[in-house]
Formats: structure tokens, C-alpha cells, sequence
């Protein structure tokens, strides 16, 4: 079963922990793996969270999607549009060249982890937290200065008891 939520926010961070818990809400009734719900409501807090911050100005777009891959599952693709600065468009590529030279998103994540945990802010964690721990596979494009980061996962379907 396809289904879509569309979302555009002005940016806020006051609205990143509401939409998660609504997505979280939603999720829940339509996937019985609780730990895939989770892992749903991580990246979409993430990806929204990270929209809001960098943002150069105007509005975020929030785009998740679920399509049957198969009988027993759905694909996730959770899509953030909005526009943003050479300066973190340049931060960003980076972060993805990094990601793609380790294979082991976990060993990754660590190395990052310890690499910034000296840092006053902007540690630079949530990609990589989104592909360790929400098990999602990332991927980034830019046109111009509009980027849209895209996180996606197949889920087992089943309606939650």
C-alpha cells in the first residue's frame, strides 16, 4: 500500500519534535516492527532537524513516502528539500565523501563520535547517525543552492496489535 506525507515547514525547531512524534504516531499503526517505526522517527527528526538549522531561508519540505516493495514490505524514503549556502552545501558534499570511503556505517559513526565529542556545537553526527543507527541508506543532491537529502529503508509491513 503507497501512501505519502507532504510537509512544508518554515523553519522552526520547535516543530522538528512534533512532527516526529507525529510520524511516530502514524507508523506505528501501519508497521508491526516497532524498531522500524523508531528508526523512521530518528531519521525523520534528524533530516528535519538538520533542514532547520541550515536552511539559508525560506521553507523546509518534508516528503515521506512508502511503497510496496514486495508482499511483505515497504520501501521509506524520507526526502528534505530546502535551500542553503555554498558554505554548508560545501560541508555537506564533504560529509558524504566521507561517508562513502567507510563501508561500516558503525565504525564510522564511532570514529565521528570521538573525532567531535570536543566540540562546542555541530558535531555533524546526524548523517551519520541516520546511516548507523536508522539503517538507512543516504544520498544528497544539489542544484544550485536547493538540496534535497534522501534517506531511505525497505520494512517489513504488518499492522501493529
Amino acid at each position: 500500500m503507497s501512501t505519502a506525507f507532504d510537509l512544508t515547514v518554515w523553519p522552526d525547531a520547535n516543530l522538528v519534535s512534533v512532527v516526529r512524534r507525529f510520524i511516530e504516531e502514524v507508523y506505528e499503526k501501519r508497521i508491526a516492527d516497532l524498531d522500524a517505526v523508531a528508526r523512521i522517527a530518528l531519521t525523520t527528526h534528524e533530516l528535519l532537524e538538520n533542514a532547520v538549522k541550515f536552511a539559508a531561508n525560506g521553507s523546509t519540505r518534508l516528503l515521506i513516502e512508502t511503497e510496496s516493495v514486495d508482499p511483505g514490505s515497504d520501501r521509506v524514503v524520507i526526502s528534505v528539500f530546502n535551500h542553503s549556502d555554498l558554505a554548508n552545501i560545501h560541508k555537506l558534499n564533504g560529509a558524504f565523501a566521507e561517508m562513502a570511503g567507510e563501508a561500516d556505517a558503525f565504525v564510522y559513526y564511532q570514529r565521528l563520535m570521538r573525532r567531535t565529542m570536543k566540540q562546542p556545537e555541530g558535531s555533524g553526527l546526524g548523517l551519520a547517525r541516520i546511516r548507523a543507527e536508522g539503517e538507512m541508506a543516504l544520498s544528497l543532491q544539489v542544484e544550485g543552492d536547493r538540496v534535497c537529502l534522501r534517506a531511505q529503508a525497505n520494512v517489513q509491513r504488518g499492522h501493529a496489535a
